[in-house]
């Protein structure tokens, strides 16, 4: 064992997030010892979590702003889209926006908590329908992992028998919420198109559940949850770890280099203090890099070597390639039939209690679509506590203004597209040689460009978001918007994934199917690296599974 600050660990883990959370607790709760490295700040989600503060209390009423992107209570305390000292840049004609949390819990503290699952389809996409690359794993062996990741986590849903929805096992999930008026509506015009609104599944409890507290109905998600109702690694995974007193947690520990030793295996781990600047080695038996895809990467490429000369566990030359992100476009409409409805509260959960699933396999399957992936339509919709924006476009002033701005109250409606994109060779990250953050580590720079591929499945998205809005009785908000226009930014979705991709051929993956690389044995990737596609689904809980998968085949190795 190998032993810092007088703790001793056989495991050290790069990242709190979801996938080092999640391998944290698993091989804890094993009784292995574990050294958990976290570049950010320490949180306390029960002291600092904005739960309950308003608008006005707040600069600016709340709004984003360069430094707080998603408003000033949003739950990523120091970081974002720039992070100040970090850069990263892009190649010529490129666009990349890449955000980093840089606190303990990582994104798990911010996201949106909306946990599909992928399905057969999206584990063989080759096989399906010739596109793309085959995972190593597929469905049926996920899926007993799918159930008990999300029986631990806690989600809400239901099973809807579609496509596109696999079931979870019975008594997994909890109950869903009620759909608000809005939805009803969607879910109306929807079934008058032949497509299907149900209920989304959220890491959201919606019954107590060990420890944590059942949703309140009443504050926003991406705040951060004190009661532990959302599912973030702060209030579950890594306290239940920690509980263990198999775990110690390194904060502001920002890792620049992976060692190996004379026998090629991996041996430790150089870190910066973050809060003196000061380099710190130390050894380890096992490294897991959980990091997320493009600081794993980043990492590996950093970590060069006589026998790694282009990165550590790069000699397929994948690492960094294979760059993804989802999709993102959005619809939005007007529905003059809710002018004046009564006033009531619609918080829920914050997030969608509806959305839409995608329903056209088979229209790929006959190649009636000129795209090969499909999306999906989340949705907002509900009264929301009034913003700066309320007004909308209201004229005048004094009551006429005033009438007008509380009948179009919760009128509006919009439709985010979020699909899946290709792997193409256009899209990767790798290392700027003239650039270093302020502790000198060589930052990255992000190559991209969208596909027709892309742009044609976004212009069907569009389409169909009118045809949505129209089918509800609503008008909709700039109904001649092209795909080019609508498509947003690469990483703006912040669901980038497969820079150390998993494969069963050491030529052209990083991992094998236990997110172990293929050159290291004893060097694992436990976060979205390892997806060898990006399924339109929200990635976490699939990072969460895989990562409970993986960490529960090294902890029985770990303890034979």
């Amino acid at each position: 064992m190998a032993s810092f600050e007088g703790f001793e660990y056989e495991v050290i883990i790069v990242g709190s997030g979801a996938g080092g959370g999640m391998a944290a607790h698993v091989l804890t709760e094993a009784g292995i010892k574990v050294l958990l490295l976290e570049a950010g700040r320490d949180y306390d989600p029960v002291t600092e979590t904005p739960m309950f503060q308003q608008g006005h209390e707040a600069p600016l009423r709340g709004v984003s702003t360069s430094d707080k992107n998603f408003g000033y209570y949003d739950a990523t305390v120091d970081g974002g889209w720039q992070v100040p000292g970090e850069p990263y840049s892009e190649a010529e004609d490129s666009r990349f926006m890449w955000w980093r949390a840089r606190m303990l819990g990582g994104r798990t503290n911010h996201w949106g908590r909306l946990v599909p699952r992928f399905t057969p389809a999206d584990f063989k996409p080759f096989s399906f329908d010739g596109v793309a690359m085959d995972w190593p794993v597929g469905y049926d062996e996920i899926s007993p992992w799918y159930d008990r990741c999300e029986e631990m986590i806690g989600v809400c849903g239901d099973n809807p028998g579609l496509d596109d929805t696999p079931s979870s096992s019975d008594g997994v999930l909890l109950p869903p919420p009620k759909p608000r008026v809005m939805e009803l509506l969607l879910k109306s015009a929807c079934e008058s198109l032949g497509i299907a609104a149900v209920p989304m599944r959220r890491a959201i409890l919606t019954q107590p559940k060990d420890d944590r507290q059942a949703c309140l109905w009443a504050t926003p998600c991406g705040r951060g949850c004190s009661i532990g109702a959302a599912f973030q690694t702060t209030t579950s995974l890594l306290p239940w770890a920690m509980s263990s007193g198999n775990l110690k947690i390194v904060t502001d520990a920002m890792v620049r280099e992976v060692h190996l030793n004379d026998e090629g295996q991996a041996s430790g781990v150089t870190f910066v203090n973050r809060t003196n600047g000061e380099d710190m080695r130390i050894d380890g038996d096992h490294i897991i890099l959980a990091a997320s895809a493009c600081e794993t990467a980043r990492l590996l490429l950093n970590s060069k070597s006589e026998l790694f000369p282009n990165g550590l566990a790069n000699s397929s030359g994948e690492v960094g390639r294979n760059l993804t992100d989802s999709l993102g476009a959005g619809v939005s409409g007007y529905i003059p039939a809710l002018r004046d409805r009564p006033k009531y509260n619609e918080d829920g959960h914050t997030g969608n209690h509806l959305y839409i699933p995608w329903w056209d396999r088979e229209g790929q399957k006959k190649g009636t679509l000129n795209f090969s992936r499909g999306y999906h339509f989340e949705v907002g919709a509900r009264f929301g506590s009034p913003g700066m924006g309320i007004a909308g476009s209201a004229d005048g002033y004094g009551k006429d203004a005033k009438d007008e701005i509380r009948s179009n109250y919760g009128t509006n409606i919009g439709l985010s597209l979020r699909g899946e994109m290709l792997v193409s060779d256009d899209c990767y990250c790798e290392i700027d040689e003239d650039t270093t953050d302020q502790w000198g580590i060589p930052v990255l720079k992000f190559h991209w460009k969208w596909s027709d591929q892309e742009i044609n499945q976004v212009a069907h998205g569009l389409e169909w978001g009118r045809k949505i809005i129209e089918a509800m009785g609503g008008i909709v908000n700039n109904p001649d918007r092209t795909a080019e226009e609508a498509i947003e930014e690469g990483g703006q979705i912040i669901h980038e994934v497969g820079t150390t991709r998993m494969g069963d051929d050491p030529a052209t993956s990083v991992c094998n199917q236990w997110g172990q690389t293929w050159d290291v044995d004893n060097l694992y990737v436990m976060d979205g690296g390892v997806f060898t596609t990006n399924p339109h689904k929200n990635c976490t809980l699939t990072i969460l599974t895989l990562a409970m998968r993986n960490a529960s085949r090294l902890a029985e190795q770990l303890s034979a």
